[in-house]
């Protein structure tokens, strides 16, 4: 019989390698199909997958279903954190600055894990923790800093009324948080967080990550066509889109549910911290397969190493210590 904790990084590392898959093919999918649309068919077929999985898982297995309330809507709210904010704020990270450097600010989603337990349930923060917290920030800022000539600069105002000036505040602080990649990894990562969080209480009280998986899924989709402001629109888009698009958003699909399924079932073995430790760790894998895959497209500098090795010290401190 295989002890718990070996299960659990297996299951751990399992998602790793299909979160950093999923991250390299983000981008290539990213170009091919609206991003929006892209992370519709994704999160379609996260619930249809992950539905198929439970019919079959409850098909198999002898006992029956047994509800507890309480993670199942603690489930659902992960999935609204995990599955919709972050999800969308990663898409975007990686669609405007890269797979590398946006997955090296998924690896801070342990650290704020931390940080969250601290604030949610009175943890207490040690010298040493505090210090990985600095150095994780110094490393992500350094990654941040790294120049990112894609992005279009905002061309000059022009002799600025009181109602432009205020109308130009606001849109220079809307492009700042979407141009900046500290701004929207950090908002990530800090979604994920709270979804580990959550899904860490519930599959500790009720063991069944398929259906948490598939509860985040339906909450993430749902969110979707809340906030969407074209869903009249959305059967003409996707007729329209790009077939091979398409088909990869459909493959990313099904990779990231697998992973949620693997990262939820983890945590019920290693603790939540170690867990996300692992699965969200993609840079180690992402760095030189983009560096192979893209020709170094991506800018992957010494700075960029560099500084995902402080992040990931800090990290490796506060959640090993």
């Amino acid at each position: 019989m295989m002890p718990d904790a070996i299960f659990g990084y297996l299951l751990a590392g399992s998602a790793l390698v299909l979160f950093a898959c999923g991250t390299l093919v983000t981008q290539a999918a990213a170009q091919r199909i609206d991003l929006g649309l892209g992370f519709l068919i994704a999160t379609t077929i996260n619930v249809v997958f992950a539905a198929l999985v439970l019919g079959v898982q409850l098909a198999l297995r002898a006992q029956p279903l047994e509800w507890n309330a309480q993670a199942l809507w603690l489930f659902v709210i992960a999935g609204g954190f995990s599955t919709y904010l972050g999800r969308w704020f990663f898409y975007e990270s990686v669609v405007r600055f890269g797979p590398t450097r946006a997955s090296v600010f998924q690896v801070s989603s342990p650290l704020f894990t931390a940080l969250v337990a601290w604030l949610v349930m009175g943890e207490s923060l040690t010298l040493q923790s505090l210090a990985a917290v600095a150095l994780t920030i110094a490393g992500l800022i350094l990654v941040s800093s790294t120049p990112n000539h894609s992005i279009a600069k905002v061309p000059p105002k022009i002799e600025p009324t009181p109602s432009a000036v205020a109308a130009a505040r606001l849109a220079s602080l809307k492009h700042y948080a979407l141009g900046s990649v500290l701004a929207m990894g950090l908002v990530s990562s800090l979604a994920y967080a709270i979804g580990n969080v959550l899904r860490g209480a519930a599959i500790r009280a009720w063991n069944e990550p398929v259906l948490g998986a598939l509860l985040g899924a339906l909450a993430g989709l749902g969110l979707y066509f809340i906030f969407s402001r074209d869903k009249a629109a959305l059967l003409q888009r996707l007729r329209r889109a790009d077939r091979q698009g398409v088909l990869i958003f459909t493959l990313l699909g099904v990779t990231t549910i697998m992973a949620q399924i693997f990262t939820i079932a983890s945590m019920r073995y290693i603790p939540v911290a170690i867990s996300a430790l692992v699965t969200l760790c993609s840079p180690l894998l992402v760095f030189p397969l983009s560096y192979w895959l893209f020709k170094n497209s991506d800018r992957v500098t010494g700075r960029t190493v560099l500084g995902c090795a402080l992040a990931l010290s800090g990290i490796a401190m506060i959640v090993l210590r």
